[in-house]
């Protein structure tokens, strides 16, 4: 509110429950309480995901939680390209931004250029075209549900893939228009499956396109357990890319039962 831009790091997502009163009360509501006079210009640098044996308060995705917050921007690239973009964003944008990377991803190669680019908030990517089903995520299960879109080509059903890049705008238009295409949905993420992103994202869904859908919109989260140490246990806490394959296959052959 004097003039500088931070950015503040948490060096565990879980740890954001320590300053929701900073955040939620504070950051969030300064622009709206002040009548448009003052300005939080801030990102809060976080991250989120499981699968990384660090056990149940290490390992939460709470990007749902402060998406939940008017007056917060949330970010979730999920790539090294997409990292930089969002973030020069993030930068520049006069709001407070919560900037979620994701652990797995710290070990993640790619194409960054060098020269000046921005990718603008409320901008979904359409990582790859499809008719036969919409796969739709954020951060690392970016990466599964590409891997699931190439199992179904081997087998002859084409899936439209979306990187929703930021939850808080969120590109309602290029979901809807998708899977108004394809008639079918997955949408995947690694917070918990109850009242997250993927409720919010079915809810829209069912708004704006209901009239378009040949069968459910099918949302596959993280299990409502808190992420076990055991990384037997971990690893079926969270989506993965064969429950994506055989979901979509039994969407588009018209054999979905939800209580399969």
């Amino acid at each position: 509110m004097t003039g500088t831009r931070p950015m503040v790091d948490i060096m565990f997502g879980d740890f954001l429950f320590l300053i929701m009163d900073q955040l939620a009360n504070q950051a969030a509501k300064q622009h709206y309480m002040s009548g448009g006079k003052l300005k939080v210009p801030m990102i809060v640098r976080t991250n989120l995901g499981a699968t990384r044996r660090s056990a149940a308060q290490h390992s939460q995705s709470l990007h749902a939680m402060v998406a939940h917050i008017p007056g917060l921007k949330v970010a979730i690239p999920s790539t090294p390209y997409e990292a930089k973009g969002l973030l020069k964003t993030a930068i520049r944008d006069n709001n407070p931004v919560v900037f979620f990377e994701d652990k797995l991803s710290y070990q993640m190669k790619g194409q960054v250029p060098e020269n000046e680019y921005l990718i603008p908030f409320g901008k979904a990517n359409i990582i790859r075209q499809g008719s036969d089903i919409t796969l739709i995520a954020c951060s690392s299960m970016v990466q599964v549900i590409e891997a699931a879109a190439e199992q179904l080509a081997e087998q002859g059903l084409s899936a439209e893939v979306i990187d929703i890049r930021t939850i808080v705008p969120l590109d309602e238009q290029t979901l809807v228009e998708s899977v108004k295409k394809t008639s079918r949905v997955i949408i995947v993420d690694e917070g918990h499956q109850s009242f997250g992103i993927t409720s919010e994202i079915s809810s829209r869904l069912a708004e704006k396109a209901f009239y378009y859908l040949d069968a459910p919109i099918i949302r596959i989260g993280a299990m409502d357990v808190p992420i076990p140490f055991s990384p037997a246990l971990e690893d079926l806490t969270v989506p993965n890319v064969q429950t994506v394959v055989e979901k979509a296959q039994r969407l588009i052959s018209g054999e979905y039962d939800h209580a399969a």
